[in-house]
């Protein structure tokens, strides 16, 4: 009987083990992307991308982890998760440049490769792919200067809403569109910050309307979806708002005119691009350039 319990237990311990190592024994590597939150479509899109390069690949094991909000502590949580969880690779959009950075260093001395898609943390990494975020503000700001000089329009305040203080890529968008203004009447009011929540961009959008703003910019998805909105129900018809992401949403307020213009990143090729970085680096492969310029452009009325 004792025999018979000790084999029992000897199958178990096996098959415990065979799972816990499942990616080993498979040959498969596992990477994890982790993205700022799981709102916007922008990381839907990057998980597109990512599972189209898993399949044509076939030799990599994929999970898409990502707090429900934009939250340095959660974000954290799911680094520690990623490793825990026997991670080879992580896919990382940092929500900010310090507050990750512990993580990532725990991450990397157990052997963890980091590859940044979108937005980096100050901690090296094999490489960075993402969009030229300053210029891409630069045009939306000169798409904008365009259309309110067609109405006569030289001078007169401007709002701009941002994500949080931290995170860069955000932040280099209201840098080039504040560039786009510098030799311009126009004055670019203090940034107020939704932390990505339309309802909240909305609101402050709405306020920088009452105050007179001649026009209002987000930064990204849900900021522009806020400023779109409270555009559509001020009762001042001449307000322009413009903003970030191509969304479905934001597509749709550019067509129905709420919206002059928003910047189109291509998130599904970080997501693309970003696995088969992961794949060579696992390799043992160099991966260049350091930055992988995934590209930017401006969609407006006309274009849809």
């Amino acid at each position: 009987m004792k025999k018979n319990v000790l084999a029992v237990l000897a199958v178990l311990t096996a098959c415990v083990t065979l799972f816990a190592n499942g990616s080993k024994d498979s040959g498969k590597k596992k990477v994890f992307l982790i993205t700022m939150d799981q709102m916007d479509q922008h990381w839907v899109q990057v998980d597109k991308g990512a599972k189209d390069a898993v399949k044509e690949l076939g030799n990599i094991q994929y999970k898409w982890l990502a707090p429900d909000t934009k939250d340095d502590a959660k974000q954290i949580e799911c680094v520690n998760n990623a490793l825990s969880a026997g991670a080879d690779c992580i896919l990382l959009a940092a929500n900010g440049p310090d507050a990750v950075t512990s993580a990532l260093k725990e991450a990397a001395a157990a052997g963890v490769k980091i590859v940044y898609v979108d937005s980096a943390a100050d901690f090296p990494g094999e490489q960075l792919l993402a969009t030229d975020n300053r210029a891409g503000g630069f045009q939306v700001g000169e798409t904008l200067i365009k259309e309110l000089t067609s109405k006569g329009i030289t001078k007169g305040k401007i709002g701009i809403i941002g994500v949080n203080a931290a995170t860069e890529s955000c932040n280099q968008r209201e840098f080039g569109f504040r560039d786009a203004f510098k030799k311009t009447k126009f004055t670019l009011l203090e940034t107020q910050y939704c932390q990505g929540d339309a309802s909240v961009a909305k609101d402050m959008a709405a306020n920088f309307i009452t105050e007179g703003c001649v026009a209002v910019y987000g930064a990204n998805e849900g900021s522009t979806v806020g400023v779109g909105n409270a555009v559509k129900e001020a009762t001042d018809k001449n307000v322009i708002g413009c903003g970030s992401d191509a969304s479905d949403m934001n597509k749709s307020l550019v067509k129905s005119g709420a919206l002059l213009c928003i910047m189109a990143q291509n998130p599904y090729k970080m997501g693309y691009e970003g696995i088969k970085s992961a794949a060579k680096v696992l390799a043992g492969e160099k991966v260049s350039p350091a930055y992988f310029d995934t590209g930017v452009s401006i969609i407006t009325k006309s274009d849809l």
